[in-house]
């Protein structure tokens, strides 16, 4: 097992032991992070998108979402999605929510296949196709 992932996962001990060790699981998961655990950038960047344990901070959230998303995180992807298509954190960008959704269906989010099938549905940030629609959000139905 990598440092990275040895800290991530002592950050995870932290965060749920009774009573939880916010600020331990914090310097642990900034620790992981810079060996480039995405795991734990992500979980960072989320602390910071919803200010849980920190202070809220977008822009901060944002930028890690986007590290955790090219290091592979399709959790990270789907965020990144949801803030593009509301304009949270960013300038709305329909075209950058669908691709970042439709990189997170290609990673097996089952939720992210919904939404990349309402987007062809719909023609959010993608010419409109209904026939590939439908199948996008027929297969995620199947998938529950």
């Amino acid at each position: 097992m990598a440092k990275g992932d040895r800290l991530y996962s002592k950050a995870l001990i932290e965060a749920i032991t009774i009573p939880p060790n916010n600020n331990k699981a914090f310097e642990l998961l900034e620790k992981s992070s810079k060996y480039g655990n995405y795991k734990a950038i992500y979980a960072l960047a989320t602390w910071y998108l919803f200010g849980k344990h920190v202070t809220k901070d977008l822009k901060k959230a944002v930028d890690m979402l986007k590290m955790a998303a090219d290091k592979g995180s399709s959790d990270a992807c789907f965020d990144l999605a949801v803030l593009y298509e509301k304009g949270k954190g960013v300038e709305p960008n329909t075209e950058l929510a669908f691709k970042y959704y439709l990189f997170a269906a290609m990673r097996g989010d089952n939720e992210a296949i919904h939404e990349v099938g309402r987007c062809y549905y719909y023609g959010i940030g993608v010419a409109s196709n209904q026939s590939i629609g439908k199948e996008l959000l027929k297969l995620s139905n199947e998938r529950k």
